[in-house]
């Protein structure tokens, strides 16, 4: 085997992901699956490089958006803050889930999900002679992967806060939900709502 050829490892030793494609032509750029990688962790290498993020695998993007799960009004506190392996387990075992449900790949249908609650406007608040306009405007490729990942992160953590719900159960629902852009899914009810508002906005 020469230098050139990159080894292809299977994501938890289980799923391939060099054959998913992104059927969303502006989110090709910013979604990275990695192949040459088993277990989805980059120990913050990307931390202090301006736009590096889009980079980082997005499982492992998936993860550090699950961390920010303590009290519900809160980021980074309470039981799930910090804790990387726990919240890495819990993805491990919500993609066996839906890979049992559906016989399909779990990675494939989280790209479907990503690529559905990925909102195309928002709105900015502008000011203009001591007025405050709302004003609609287009969202970067980079910040519409943030946002679907956001969106399906509160959907788990809404379901689950006081709930005997399992957090593995909630976070497969949502995504098998999302990636067949079903109205019952949070994340698709947040991009809706989102664009309902800066259309109003124009």
């Amino acid at each position: 085997m020469s230098g050139k050829e990159q080894v292809n490892m299977l994501l938890f030793n289980k799923w391939d992901t060099r054959d998913i494609e992104i059927v969303d032509e502006g989110l090709k750029n910013v979604i990275h699956l990695h192949p040459s990688m088993t277990i989805p962790v980059t120990f913050g290498r990307h931390e202090h490089q301006r736009l590096k993020k889009a980079e980082v695998n997005i499982i492992e993007r998936l993860v550090n958006k699950l961390m920010h799960f303590g009290k519900r009004y809160a980021k980074n506190t309470g039981r799930m803050g910090g804790k990387k392996t726990k919240v890495m387990n819990v993805v491990k075992t919500a993609l066996e889930i839906i890979s049992i449900e559906t016989g399909k790949n779990p990675v494939e249908l989280l790209i479907r999900a990503i690529e559905n609650a990925a909102p195309n406007e928002d709105t900015t608040r502008i000011v203009y002679g001591g007025v405050v306009y709302h004003v609609s405007v287009d969202v970067s490729p980079l910040r519409r992967v943030d946002l679907a990942l956001r969106f399906v992160a509160e959907g788990v953590r809404e379901s689950t806060y006081s709930s005997p719900q399992a957090m593995e159960e909630v976070l497969a629902r949502e995504i098998m939900l999302a990636s067949e852009n079903d109205m019952n899914s949070y994340a698709i009810k947040k991009k809706n709502e989102q664009e309902r508002i800066a259309m109003s906005s124009r």
